[in-house]
């Protein structure tokens, strides 16, 4: 009898094993679409898609004695689908029937590591005469000058993790990653902050960033008067805000753009800090080739991050300068 139950217990536990047909539309799935549903369902255009695939298929390339492995375009086209949408690796799978949610799985995560790997190709500070057109057309936008990039924060959703989980909280009461994102004057996104602040400091760098009151003023970073009390000031906040809303539109495109990044990453932030940087690399790819999307002119971040201010005195005396230099 004991024999029995345990032959039944093994029949019951074996799982019919599902086959998935990779040959299905293996050797170029962009073939059956126009370029507007191409661009509706990845976000990029055909020739843009196969550029991305090009730059990575070096490291996507499955060195393997099994048959079908996953080719390039189709690991790309799966995490832009993903990217996309922030669907569940499920749902992408109905999206790729030939593609089961594990090798989803891996397929994103691959191209992904490999976005990170190539990230300072294209994040990177404009030098030379780049520089010096960068300042000229944020000084067309409403007359501030010396400026190269303008600074913010935004909270990109996360599931509670299983390690530090109270770190993530942020004071609207649910777990996220507090990315702070740098853009140029159209809209592309470049290196980070600290580096930024080292190579002002040693004269690499003659300019400054444009942050909101919630950052300190430094030399190198210009925030609005709190309390503007004369006409000056307030030209110099209004003018300041302009320009500054280059960085809300940033925003606006790259969220709706990838809207994993605005419903919320269901994974660990290191693999969620991948994630972002990734679409960030995508981001700049796009409007390097002029494959962009559009965006409200009136939009406004609503989330006012906040990080810490720290000392503000450092960059009033630049302000002041700078107030009556080309405010007065």
């Amino acid at each position: 009898m004991a024999i029995n139950n345990r032959s039944q217990r093994r029949r019951r536990r074996h799982r019919q094993r599902i086959a998935y047909n990779r040959l299905v539309d293996r050797e170029n799935p962009l073939e059956n679409l126009c370029e507007v549903e191409v661009f509706k369902r990845y976000r990029f255009r055909p020739d843009t898609v196969l550029y991305i695939t090009g730059l990575l298929a070096p490291s996507l390339t499955r060195e393997t004695l099994r048959s079908c492995a996953l080719p390039p375009l189709l690991q790309v086209l799966v995490t832009l689908r993903f990217l996309a949408t922030g669907g569940f690796y499920s749902l992408i799978s109905d999206t790729f029937s030939s593609i089961s949610p594990p090798s989803i799985c891996r397929a994103v995560r691959d191209v992904c590591r490999g976005l990170c790997w190539v990230a300072r190709q294209f994040i990177n500070m404009p030098t030379g005469p780049r520089m010096v057109q960068v300042k000229q057309e944020f000084f067309a936008i409403a007359g501030f000058p010396n400026v190269l990039g303008c600074v913010d924060g935004t909270f990109i959703k996360l599931q509670a993790p299983s390690q530090n989980e109270p770190d993530y909280v942020n004071r609207k009461g649910y777990h996220s990653l507090n990315v702070q994102v740098f853009c140029a004057f159209n809209i592309s996104i470049f290196m980070d902050h600290i580096r930024f602040h080292n190579t002002t400091q040693y004269g690499q760098y003659k300019g400054f960033l444009l942050g909101d009151s919630g950052y300190p003023c430094k030399p190198y970073l210009m925030t609005p008067y709190p309390v503007p009390s004369t006409p000056a000031e307030v030209k110099f906040n209004n003018c300041h805000a302009k320009t500054r809303v280059l960085i809300e539109q940033t925003f606006g495109i790259l969220k709706k753009r990838f809207s994993c990044l605005s419903t919320g990453l269901r994974t660990t932030p290191d693999k969620a800090c991948s994630i972002t940087l990734a679409c960030a690399v995508l981001h700049n790819i796009g409007i390097e080739r002029n494959d962009i999307l559009d965006v409200d002119e009136l939009f406004v971040n609503q989330e006012d991050v906040s990080f810490d201010v720290g000392d503000q005195r450092d960059g009033k005396h630049v302000r002041d300068y700078i107030c009556q230099a080309f405010f007065s």
